[in-house]
């Protein structure tokens, strides 16, 4: 039996992106006191709530968005920067979308004269302007990911010849 008996065969790493990654992604397109205050336990929790709830609104990823591990807290490939994006603009709306269900949230705190109050009616009309403003630049950018796909030599080309395909 030689030393090449003994060595264990090389296995290609396979490629995955953890939820972490996903969470880092997002905090870097928000701000939140609230998650401050939460313990690293809740923050978690609340934020893969977030993820799988805006998961279903990319309509055309090129990965299956359902395969994730939750034991291991990754998905079962490498997601690319523009697939980050899109995912984070979902994240957001359904962010969004939370403090408006929880009125305690989106209560107007401030007081004195430095500030203006606007109604609270108003103030959840904002809040929902600004909610569908980040689908619909979900929705922009999924249409840019499915207009184009990364060719062998590194460029991008146009999918459009397979988007007018007839089936």
């Amino acid at each position: 039996m030689g030393n090449k008996d003994l060595e264990t065969p090389l296995v290609p790493e396979e490629k995955s992106t953890s939820f972490t990654d996903i969470y880092s992604f997002f905090f870097d397109g928000i701000t939140d006191d609230m998650f401050l205050e939460l313990t690293k336990e809740d923050t978690l929790s609340i934020l893969e709530d977030i993820m799988l709830a805006a998961i279903p609104y990319f309509e055309f990823p090129r990965h299956d968005m359902f395969d994730y591990d939750l034991e291991n807290k990754c998905f079962n490939f490498e997601m690319s920067l523009e697939e980050k994006m899109i995912l984070r603009q979902y994240m957001i709306a359904q962010w969004i979308g939370q403090q408006l269900a929880t009125i305690d949230l989106i209560k107007q705190k401030y007081s004195g004269s430095d500030f203006k109050f606007t109604s609270q009616a108003s103030h959840i009309r904002q809040l929902q302007s600004m909610k569908e403003n980040y689908e619909k630049q979900g929705f922009h950018l999924q249409r840019l990911y499915c207009r184009r796909k990364k060719a062998d030599d590194g460029s991008y080309r146009s999918t459009f010849d397979k988007l007018m395909e007839i089936e």
